[in-house]
């Protein structure tokens, strides 16, 4: 196969290790970001086994799913009743007040009406004090980012009432790290900002050590304050990537007049740099001195290491959200990256890096809905000599010696992938250094093998 078939695209037949992971498994992580949530996937156990496991390899912590436990009787005469008792079930043993109810391949193809079924349910029951929230997710016409955006647009829809103004500004985010979302309110609170964040994982699914197991940890985001989101004078949403059919902060602005700022993730110095602007702008105040000095020693750290930048040939792969920041910051600091993909289809990544890689002198191979043995051949093809993502890619390593720097999600084969922080001047620094580091690690090791070949190819000619 040749480069330029390799980075043409392509129609597979059958996946060949994904790129990206199902719908649901994004959802999950939106309903823990919700205070005292249960979540519920109407699907065949495997499926909510399969997302326990993904979950807690990942954030390193007990992850409660719960499961309607469908199998080929259902498949045939439906699962409602399956649904009923899994609902019972959950409302008994863990009491929460919101339940966040999922579907799966099997349900969606089953056709189960969801919405019909809960509501249903609710009046029967004449249950009280429990918000159910049904959500459709098949994962054969999305992924995990979509449904991630999915979850949060049907919540926010689910309770957001029209309310009175206030000063709390929206802040959205998209499928990052706990510690990422811990440094963006750092940032608004240094700021001086009020404001609702939504989801707001930070503490559920990263929490400290407590010394006993519980049900539904404390934290995430308050319906309180979801309800009064209509009232915000702005939203943040950081979601240039985002469909504008599953956008929260398009939905808010135009069912109540919400302004939206749709902002790419602060990562890299231009992102952060915008999202800075914004705050203060909102704010009405001057850039906080603790992050001129945070700025200040990015600036040196990119200064420190451009030399070595230059030498970098990245892939880039992983949620759209997240590409489209690491593509850019990779730019900035002298390191174009030679490939960019995502798993999910129609990802606007093209069009929204088109400002970035026009004055490239290599124009990358930018691939949608691609798994990674079509991201490995692009890589290879285009002579990559790094890779940022998941775990999902570390074959790269593996079969190619291409040394990858995980971020995004899953990191299944390390521990601490909810600790990685690459948000904000701090995070971006921290994850230059990594990237940096890894280049000179590979370099050094190599370096003499280099120049023994070079010698055997200089004596043989």
């Amino acid at each position: 196969m040749t480069c330029l078939q390799a980075a043409a695209p392509r129609v597979r037949q059958v996946s060949e290790n994904q790129c990206h992971m199902c719908m649901p498994i994004g959802a999950v992580a939106v309903f823990k970001g919700i205070e005292n949530a249960m979540v519920l996937v109407h699907g065949s156990q495997g499926c909510s086994t399969y997302m326990r496991l993904a979950n807690v390899e990942h954030y390193n912590e007990p992850v409660d799913i719960a499961s309607s436990s469908l199998n080929e009787k259902q498949a045939i005469y439906g699962g409602e009743a399956n649904l009923r008792k899994a609902m019972d079930n959950v409302i008994r043993v863990y009491q929460p007040t919101v339940l966040g109810i999922l579907t799966t391949c099997l349900s969606e193809t089953m056709g189960e009406d969801l919405e019909r079924i809960v509501t249903a349910y609710v009046q029967e029951k004449n249950v009280s004090g429990v918000d159910i929230i049904p959500v459709n997710t098949p994962s054969y016409s999305g992924t995990q980012s979509e449904g991630f955006w999915a979850a949060t647009r049907g919540i926010i829809a689910y309770y957001v009432r029209p309310t009175l103004p206030h000063r709390r500004i929206n802040v959205i985010v998209p499928h990052i790290s706990p510690a990422d979302i811990r440094e963006i309110k750092r940032i608004l609170d240094g700021a001086g900002l009020s404001y609702t964040l939504v989801p707001d994982y930070s503490m559920t699914l990263d929490r400290p050590y407590g010394g006993r197991y519980q049900k539904i940890p404390p934290g995430g985001a308050t319906v309180k304050e979801i309800v009064e989101m209509s009232g915000a004078p702005v939203t943040i949403q950081f979601g240039t990537t985002c469909p504008d059919t599953l956008s929260p902060g398009l939905y808010l602005e135009k069912e109540f007049g919400v302004p939206l700022v749709n902002l790419p993730l602060p990562i890299g110095l231009k992102n952060m740099d915008l999202f800075v602007e914004t705050i203060t702008k909102i704010s009405g105040q001057p850039i906080p001195d603790a992050l001129m000095l945070e700025r200040g020693w990015l600036l040196d750290g990119m200064a420190d290491s451009h030399k070595f930048n230059a030498e970098g040939r990245p892939v880039i792969y992983g949620e759209p959200e997240l590409v489209y920041a690491f593509a850019t910051l990779c730019a900035e600091n002298g390191a174009t990256p030679v490939v960019i993909a995502s798993g999910t289809k129609n990802s606007l990544i093209a069009e929204r890096l088109n400002q970035v890689i026009e004055s490239a002198d290599e124009k990358p191979v930018i691939l949608e809905g691609a798994d990674i043995a079509a991201i490995e051949e692009s890589a290879l093809c285009a002579g990559s000599n790094i890779a940022i993502g998941h775990s999902g890619g570390k074959s790269l390593t593996e079969r190619h010696g291409i040394p990858l720097v995980r971020i995004g999600f899953p990191i299944h084969d390390r521990i601490g992938g909810q600790r990685i922080l690459s948000a904000g001047y701090r995070g971006t620094l921290a994850f230059l250094d990594r990237f940096t580091n890894t280049l000179l690690e590979t370099k050094y090791a190599t370096y003499r093998q280099k120049i023994k070949e070079e010698l055997c190819t200089t004596r043989g000619s």
